[in-house]
């Protein structure tokens, strides 16, 4: 299965984990050159799990190196180490055939998400979509030391596509992140520090920008060991109940510069 969509309720939100994936088709698998551990690394764990806390959610299981839906679809499937984190990506080149395949697979999930967005849009006049992903910033290594903090917000939200008409809704969600504490500490929850968003924002942006907004959402990896996969569950749960304790503030802002 390439992706799971979850129809759970009447909601104006919904959240996507396009990054949760690690599955590889077999004709991938066989090509690849990157180990599985280091994939892991790349890929975003326990996103999904964030994801399907929300009443409507779409869940992706293969690995963005299959297919990125995040990035552009000339770019979606890494071609060399500059797509991939200087990573040495293939045993031999991907052909034609293999990267018309996921480009299928993107296409059938930018498809699959636009009839359920149409649906809200619909039922509830537009939207608000959470973009949910995670980020490495322990990039020296499991004992090196961690990113600096001024660069390595614990939440960072990318509104590069934004349309000006929602920055009322990225206040609101910054504001309400912020609002709760994280091991003793208010979460560090700024915007563009590190990332602004990608494809799957400039999607929404493009095609549904009067009526939906997209929150291109980075969690730091303070919930696991990125070198390992190990889950910290405490810490995931609260960036959980964080994520969804947004939802309204969120929502209200939405409603006030447009939304329905």
């Amino acid at each position: 299965m390439f992706a799971t969509f979850t129809h759970a309720g009447d909601a104006r939100v919904m959240a996507t984990a396009i990054h949760q994936g690690h599955d590889l088709r077999p004709e991938v698998e066989r090509m690849i050159a990157v180990d599985r551990a280091t994939r892991l690394r790349e890929e975003d764990p326990h996103t999904g799990d964030l994801a399907d806390r929300f009443g409507l959610s779409a869940v992706v299981h293969r690995s963005r190196f299959e297919v990125d839906l995040n990035r552009e679809r000339e770019r979606a499937v890494y071609s060399g180490p500059d797509d991939a984190w200087g990573l040495q990506l293939w045993l031999y080149p991907p052909g034609e055939n293999l990267v018309a395949e996921s480009l299928h697979l993107y296409d059938g999930f930018y498809s699959n998400l636009a009839m359920a967005l149409d649906q809200m849009v619909d039922s509830h006049g537009g939207f608000v979509l959470y973009d949910i992903h995670a980020y490495n910033h322990r990039r020296q290594g499991p004992e090196g030391p961690p990113g600096d903090e001024m660069g390595n917000p614990t939440v960072n939200l990318g509104t590069g596509s934004m349309p000006e008409r929602w920055r009322p809704v990225a206040d609101a969600f910054l504001e309400a992140m912020a609002a709760h504490d994280l091991q003793g500490q208010p979460i560090d929850a700024r915007e563009n520090v590190r990332f602004k968003g990608r494809a799957m924002a400039a999607f929404v942006h493009e095609r549904y920008g009067d009526v939906g907004c997209a929150l291109a959402i980075e969690l730091k990896k303070v919930f696991m060991n990125e070198w390992t996969g190990e889950l910290y569950p405490e810490v995931h749960d609260l960036l959980g109940e964080a994520l969804l304790d947004t939802v309204d503030p969120v929502i209200e802002a939405w409603s006030s510069n447009g939304g329905k």
